[in-house]
């Protein structure tokens, strides 16, 4: 079975101050990182990675001059998350069957993590990593607490998430075609019908998304790397 992996990696960085993706971890930019445990899994066939337009060209360079033996594709992203992701989607491997999403900025994602929600999605349309929330989750509004939800019933979305590819394709078509805005892929495919797992990930699976982030980042790095 084939395996396109797509990273969307084309985000401006507004609340970090800049484009965290390129940013440098230990000499290497962060999206290098990213990419190690998807170029090192026997499962996955191809990565295309979605970065920024005005970044491609150098992003491409730079990756063609990595030592891989798996195809290595860079296009250029859009406006939301959703239509860079479709373009990422059109120049996939048109024999994959199932596609691979993982976030450009969670940089300490692991081979066993990819293998474990890969192998999970044999019984759904798509597949998810999730962690318990251990904070008491508050509902709100207006500075007022309308509620205390069930902590046992929350869980923190991760990626990878893995999808059948006709249910991507038609999920990602129809938000774009409706104008839907979803903080994941599997938010569009809930939202339509299609049935989304979860298997447990990890807490150092982190997305980078503010400068205390990176704070997190590195310390994760050095302990890794020690």
């Amino acid at each position: 079975m084939k395996i396109t992996a797509i990273i969307p990696a084309a985000g401006k960085g507004e609340r970090f101050g800049g484009k965290k993706q390129l940013k440098r971890l230990d000499k290497r930019p962060l999206l290098y990182h990213t990419l190690q445990p998807f170029l090192r899994s026997e499962l996955i066939s191809e990565i295309v990675v979605v970065v920024p337009l005005d970044d491609v060209q150098q992003v491409g360079r730079e990756l063609n001059s990595a030592i891989s033996q798996k195809p290595i594709k860079v296009v250029g992203g859009e406006e939301t998350r959703q239509k860079s992701v479709n373009n990422g989607l059109k120049i996939a491997d048109k024999e994959s069957e199932l596609i691979c999403i993982h976030d450009g900025v969670r940089p300490f994602v692991t081979e066993a993590l990819i293998e474990k929600v890969v192998k999970a999605c044999i019984d759904h349309d798509g597949v998810i990593l999730a962690q318990p929330s251990l904070d008491t989750i508050k509902r709100v509004m207006d500075n007022q607490i309308l509620e205390t939800l069930p902590r046992e019933t929350i869980w923190r979305a991760q990626t990878p998430q893995v999808f059948l590819k006709p249910a991507l394709e038609e999920a990602l078509q129809i938000a774009i075609d409706e104008n839907l805005e979803g903080t994941d892929e599997a938010s569009i495919l809930e939202r339509i019908g299609y049935q989304v797992g979860f298997v447990e990930g990890s807490s150092l699976n982190i997305k980078i998304t503010t400068k205390e982030d990176w704070i997190f980042a590195k310390a994760i790095y050095r302990e890794l790397n020690d």
